[in-house]
């Protein structure tokens, strides 16, 4: 198994790609720590991962509470004697379809805010620790909006998200950097628009056109799945993604080429 014997910690666990990036984490031996704002929905993560023979505990934190995060990650290290991955999957409520030039100031920032705070928050804290041991994998998540110019008025729109998203990007060099002659490593994960997280009912509602727009404008004719997403994060989390840092694994389908 690529993560045996690894504690990874993953915040935004309740949601869509961080449930499915836990669930697969923990098919491949890591022992899995749950973190997120809904114990509920954390605690039922937790019980699929039991019923796959996993290890998953659940704590409620607030990954924009630098306090919160950095007192959970004390906590994992203490119980399990260190953080092997951290992998954040916060989800950046954005305000989208609106032009630059018409949107507030608050709607602007907001996501930035969200997006690159939590993910500072969240690598600072594991990064603590990981350099003492000289060794980990941060993961960060991003999306295509970080490459799109906002020039198709439909669906590009992006307002502060691609702002965000590239941003995150950034960062994850800019840790990369820092954290590379400690022997942690920091990756992103850019995925184009996964239509599993859409609402229910989306497509029904106009949510179609969206999503044969968006197909169409990728080398594969289609998106990218959650499984894909996740067979990803275990990959560039295991020993077999050891020589790669400061990089951006791109998960678009093709519709941002490289």
């Amino acid at each position: 198994m690529l993560l045996e014997d690894k504690n990874a910690v993953i915040y935004g666990a309740g949601g869509r790609i961080g449930s499915t990036v836990a669930r697969a984490f923990a098919r491949q031996g890591a022992r899995i720590f749950l973190a997120g704002r809904t114990r509920q929905t954390l605690e039922a993560v937790a019980e699929d991962i039991a019923a796959i023979g996993g290890s998953a505990e659940v704590a409620e934190v607030d990954a924009l509470d630098e306090r919160a995060v950095g007192h959970h990650a004390d906590a994992v290290v203490e119980e399990a004697g260190g953080i092997d991955v951290s992998f954040n999957a916060i989800w950046i409520r954005p305000v989208q379809g609106t032009p630059l030039a018409q949107m507030s100031r608050e709607d602007f920032m907001s996501p930035i805010v969200t997006g690159t705070a939590s993910h500072f928050l969240t690598a600072k804290a594991a990064a603590r620790h990981m350099v003492q041991r000289g060794s980990g994998v941060i993961l960060t998540l991003s999306t295509s909006a970080a490459r799109l110019s906002g020039r198709d008025r439909r669906f590009h729109q992006t307002g502060g998200f691609g702002v965000a998203c590239a941003a995150i990007e950034a960062l994850t060099m800019q840790l990369a950097g820092e954290l590379g002659p400690r022997g942690v490593r920091v990756v992103c994960l850019r995925p184009d628009a996964i239509p599993q997280t859409w609402p229910e009912g989306f497509q029904e509602q106009g949510g179609s056109e969206v999503l044969a727009y968006m197909e169409g404008a990728t080398m594969l004719g289609r998106l990218p799945t959650l499984e894909e997403v996740a067979n990803t994060a275990v990959f560039m989390a295991s020993e077999a993604a050891s020589a790669m840092t400061g990089t951006v694994a791109n998960l678009t389908c093709g519709s941002i080429a490289e």
